[in-house]
């Protein structure tokens, strides 16, 4: 590493300026330094641009001071602004969560579909659902002209309450849609599992803890029966697979456990996981979120503990949720996720279908019928993009957001998640829930970057397509 440090990675272009190359000025970009916790470190960033250089604490002077320096990033600064602007805003649905059935088989506390719908909820009929991904099949064909297929992601409630469709139509359209499942494992056997894998579908399996007592706290069926043991004996059947991950609803009940479930899931030779902070869209949610600083505190233990598992064993489990705030420090348009940024990707590169054909920006949205922009089976798929409840989704910019306007990480993070923050604090442009948590990941991804372990914490091969953009070698 260079006096200087290390800087942006992504596509670079070039915009030359006769201006002066001065901080914080009329003519000059606006700069913060941000203290990351690294003892040789620090951060400088250019937050409308999403620009970041580390650099030695004991050349911050002469960095300040240096024109070279800063008239690269000039020179460099447009075609950043217009990554961001392209990542932010000229992108297009090129995926789907689509709920076939309104039921679930289980009760969990934090759901964000509220209980009578889980309950009493429609199945969607088979013929229904074959018609229904036509119908995606001919919107795509003229809106997905790259070669990719769009992906189908089965979502929840319990997909597999309705798999004899499911499976129906995974097999109708397995040429034409990348399909993948959210379930929470209690109905799966060994013929859904070999369904599944021999047709190479992404599977998304919930498992809340690293013991029974603390995974099945807060997910039990309607009877209050857990089942983390099943979901454990399929994680044991995908032991060679490698097409799936494991989702950790983080709450009260297990933020402290973290670092053990980290070493649970790695025992286990789960490839990806990801640990999600409770979402508080509905009560149950925010009765179970924890305290910001505790969480955040936890989380980068059990980030720790990811890394020291690598150390000792050379076998990495990807933690999807960091490792896409890293990858938006290191690579922007090489996220995986879409949450963390503004707008969100709901409504924008994604949507979501309800089992009676209503269209959400999101799934997280089902439930709220203010964000109902439309309905499948009527053809509206293009005015639901349009729609003013989509608008609302796809207009949140977090420049709009107190105070993460003025924030340094705001295209770090994105102030999520819309539908939260819509119920939890009153209005969609206001900030989400968990503010710390992001602040503390992404000073713990710049330490990461500092010390060059970011390979260590991300997807193999996440580099591919890449190209270095600025990087300074000497003041």
């Amino acid at each position: 590493m260079s006096n200087a440090g290390k800087s942006n990675a992504g596509k670079s272009g070039s915009s030359a300026s006769s201006r002066g190359v001065y901080f914080n000025t009329g003519n000059g970009p606006t700069i913060q330094l941000i203290d990351i916790g690294h003892p040789d470190y620090i951060a400088l960033l250019a937050p409308d641009t999403a620009f970041w250089s580390l650099l030695k604490k004991d050349k911050l002077g002469e960095a300040l001071t240096n024109r070279s320096f800063m008239g690269q990033y000039r020179e460099k600064e447009a075609s950043f602004s217009s990554e961001m602007q392209t990542l932010r805003f000229d992108l297009a649905p090129s995926a789907v969560y689509f709920n076939p059935t309104e039921r679930c088989n289980l009760n969990c506390h934090y759901c964000y579909i509220p209980e009578t719908i889980r309950k009493n909820g429609e199945h969607m009929a088979e013929e229904e659902l074959i018609k229904a991904l036509s119908i995606l099949e001919t919107y795509f064909q003229e809106t997905v002209t790259d070669g990719r297929r769009p992906q189908i992601v089965f979502h929840g409630s319990e997909p597999m309450m309705n798999r004899r469709a499911v499976f129906a139509a995974m097999e109708r359209y397995r040429e034409v849609f990348l399909f993948g499942i959210q379930t929470n494992g209690s109905l799966l056997d060994d013929e859904g599992v070999g369904f599944l894998t021999e047709r190479g579908i992404s599977i998304g399996l919930s498992l809340d803890g690293h013991t029974g007592q603390t995974a099945d706290a807060a997910r039990k069926n309607w009877e209050g029966t857990g089942f983390s043991e099943k979901v454990v004996s399929i994680i044991k059947k995908l032991k060679d697979y490698q097409n799936y991950s494991v989702l950790c609803t983080v709450t009260q009940q297990n933020m402290k456990f973290l670092p053990d479930i980290v070493d649970h899931f790695h025992s286990l030779k789960i490839p990806c996981c990801m640990l999600n902070p409770v979402r508080c869209t509905l009560p149950g949610g925010r009765k179970l979120k924890p305290q910001d600083h505790e969480l955040a505190a936890y989380y980068l233990r059990a980030l720790d503990r990811s890394y020291e598992l690598y150390q000792k064993t050379g076998r990495k489990m990807v933690i999807a949720n960091f490792a896409n705030v890293l990858l938006s420090i290191v690579a922007p348009t090489a996220r995986r996720l879409m949450c963390d940024i503004s707008p969100c990707g709901g409504g924008r590169c994604f949507f979501a279908v309800s089992a009676r054909g209503d269209l959400f920006p999101c799934s997280e949205f089902i439930g709220i019928p203010e964000f109902c922009g439309g309905n499948l089976f009527k053809g509206e798929i293009r005015q639901a993009l349009s729609s003013p409840a989509f608008k609302e989704v796809t207009g949140r910019i977090v420049e709009r957001i107190e105070p993460c306007a003025r924030c340094a990480v705001r295209h770090f993070c994105g102030s999520p998640c819309p539908a939260e923050a819509h119920k939890m604090n009153g209005a969609i442009n206001r900030p989400g829930a968990f503010c710390e948590l992001y602040e503390e990941q992404v000073r713990y991804a710049l330490r990461v970057i500092a010390d060059g372990k970011e390979d260590k914490y991300l997807w193999d091969h996440w580099d591919v397509d890449t190209t270095t953009s600025m990087k300074i070698t000497a003041l």
